[in-house]
């Protein structure tokens, strides 16, 4: 008897806790430029996502890159972010890009156009994925935007 109570007990518990789909992944906000100064200028952007599980789980940037004005200066490696149950969150993406990476012959005439437009296009393109149980599901992100940048 003591046996088929545990039983029920752990049966009960794991149909209560399931995985009914995927979280959505809403899309990428909030791409801006947090500091710049002589040595790095920092970029963030905000994944936006819906989780309607009853369980967590767990999203890994996979070599997420950072293009500013068509040129890939940064990834963001393998991070890891906790996926918090039946909720509505985000994850921040954020990485510092090295200003002397920006000033050099390839990029001069793009870093021109920048400073006269104030604005610099930043993409993030890669993918991020989900796991949890033994399940993962890849989101590929691919988005870009205009950025004003104070000079």
């Amino acid at each position: 008897m003591k046996n088929l109570i545990i039983l029920s007990t752990i049966c009960l518990t794991l149909l209560h806790c399931t995985v009914r789909e995927q979280p959505r992944f809403i899309g990428l906000e909030n791409i801006q430029v947090l500091e710049s100064n002589s040595e790095f200028i920092t970029l963030s952007a905000d994944a936006l996502f819906i989780n309607p599980n009853d369980i967590d789980g767990e999203l890994s940037t996979n070599e997420l890159k950072i293009f500013v004005n068509n040129k890939n200066l940064a990834t963001i490696e393998n991070q890891t972010y906790k996926v918090p149950a039946k909720k509505e969150f985000s994850i921040a993406l954020t990485s510092k890009i090295p200003t002397d990476s920006l000033i050099n012959t390839k990029n001069l005439v793009g870093l021109i156009d920048s400073f006269m437009s104030k604005t610099i296009n930043v993409q993030y393109k890669g993918e991020i994925v989900y796991k949890v149980l033994g399940i993962s599901k890849t989101y590929v992100i691919d988005k870009s935007e205009e950025i004003k940048i104070n000079l």
